[in-house]
């Protein structure tokens, strides 16, 4: 791979937006504001036949309160039952029957509607995922319907312990803080909700400043504002977001939860707080997590599965956030090797705290992760969600190069400093879901299931 080309960018104003443009090699990325605050990015690959959208809101589960917990995720459902020019199978039929693909996502900061399609039906991507964000209807009849369908998404999920047990590992770090709100929200909640509480909702936070347009692909940026022109032009502020403001997550004692469930086999979380998105040490952070638990070559793969066999599934993960973030563990095991392989974790632990990794392993495991880092960027679908969310984050798209290169700056000194710093905190969280007729079963009377929180 030659090395890409950066050229300085140039900022320019004009009498209706504000316009910034950057190239690099084989790809185009262009930012502008429009007149209403909505935000457009674009990635132009012209070797590709295809083109992503998505249309990014800042609203997450975070935004919500404990009576509310859930309407971000129940929003982005009712909006596919229909809108003012489309029925609901209308919508279903609009970008499949070209070939393509519509969906939406939401998360902790941010909901995401967005279209992947050939580059010739752009336009068509671009009505039908602009007329699902602004004129939804969400119709009586669908509501109670679809309420039904999200309680049994959030069962499905607590049938799926590898995957619930994320959820309250953030209960137990974030406590009741809405960092410690399940996306999904809880049962209760979404039997509470009307109309009227998603059209709030929506006027409240869906507002022009808080929307990005992202786009990947074969387009030019060009088109694509003129797209935005026709169908984001009559989007405007009622200025009831303005005020609004996320508090940021206090700090919270070391705890441990215990959970029986009729599963076979025991599941185990153990994380603790980490750094917000925009941390200086983001990136030792990330050679961290896949030096010690991303992969069949990491730390904890090679000692607890390998060489102990005690686990199919077992990684470290990190997630960052605007304000805060977090590092864990998740091990799943049989019952009887629970203890063992927490001994080992953290005995891997104390390994990372108490000498620096090897220059060769060092060096290793940051080939890896550019590896992954760039062969992810492939995919034109994450080019795009690279757009949007580094648009929310940092009102900017930071260069391949730049980041390969914190990458390659990360050194020995710095793992072992950030190991240390993350290590030793006290509000390390674990939660354990054990196989109902475990004697070892602690109940925690204090701790609260997290699929009641709210």
């Amino acid at each position: 791979m030659r090395p890409l080309i950066r050229r300085q960018s140039r900022i320019q104003t004009r009498n209706r937006l504000s316009h910034q443009t950057s190239e690099q090699l084989g790809t185009l990325y262009q930012k502008t504001t429009l007149e209403n605050g909505i935000r457009v990015v674009s990635e132009q690959i012209p070797y590709v036949r295809s083109v992503s959208i998505g249309l990014w809101i800042e609203v997450g589960s975070r935004d919500e309160d404990a009576t509310s917990n859930g309407l971000s995720h129940f929003v982005e459902h009712m909006v596919f039952k229909g809108t003012k020019q489309r029925s609901m199978a209308e919508i279903s039929r609009s970008i499949e029957s070209v070939g393509g693909y519509l969906n939406a996502f939401t998360s902790k900061e941010h909901t995401c509607f967005y279209a992947r399609m050939l580059d010739q039906h752009t336009d068509l991507a671009m009505d039908v995922v602009s007329d699902l964000v602004l004129n939804a209807s969400f119709p009586e009849k669908e509501i109670d319907k679809e309420k039904n369908v999200v309680i049994e998404e959030l069962r499905n999920a607590e049938d799926d312990p590898d995957d619930i047990i994320h959820d309250y590992l953030e209960k137990a770090l974030y406590g009741d803080h809405p960092m410690g709100f399940p996306v999904i929200g809880t049962e209760t909640n979404l039997r509470s909700f009307r109309r009227q509480d998603l059209l709030n909702f929506r006027r409240t936070h869906y507002a022009p400043h808080r929307m990005v347009l992202a786009a990947a692909g074969n387009i030019a940026h060009e088109d694509l504002l003129r797209l935005a022109d026709r169908y984001l032009k009559p989007v405007r502020s009622n200025g009831k977001s303005s005020g609004i403001r996320r508090g940021r997550p206090t700090h919270r004692k070391a705890v441990r939860q215990e959970y029986p469930r009729p599963i076979q086999q025991a599941h185990v979380c153990m994380g603790m707080r980490a750094y917000d998105i925009k941390s200086k040490e983001r990136y030792p952070l990330l050679v961290l997590n896949t030096l010690f638990g991303e992969g069949m070559s990491s730390r904890l793969f090679q000692n607890i599965r390998e060489r102990y066999g005690f686990a199919y599934n077992v990684y470290s993960f990190v997630n960052f956030l605007s304000d805060t973030g977090s590092f864990g563990v998740y091990v799943g095991t049989d019952k009887k090797h629970v203890d063992a392989s927490m001994e080992l974790v953290e005995k891997e632990i104390q390994r990372l705290v108490s000498r620096p990794v090897s220059k060769a392993e060092l060096l290793r495991t940051k080939a890896q992760l550019k590896g992954n880092m760039m062969l992810s960027l492939e995919n034109i679908p994450n080019r795009m969600i690279r757009l949007g969310t580094s648009e929310i984050y940092f009102h900017e798209l930071t260069s391949l190069d730049d980041i390969l290169r914190k990458i390659e700056d990360v050194s020995q000194e710095d793992l072992l400093r950030v190991s240390n710093d993350m290590f030793c905190k006290s509000d390390r969280a674990v939660v354990i879901l054990r196989p109902k007729g475990d004697d070892r079963v602690m109940p925690v009377a204090s701790a609260a299931d997290p699929s009641d929180a709210g």
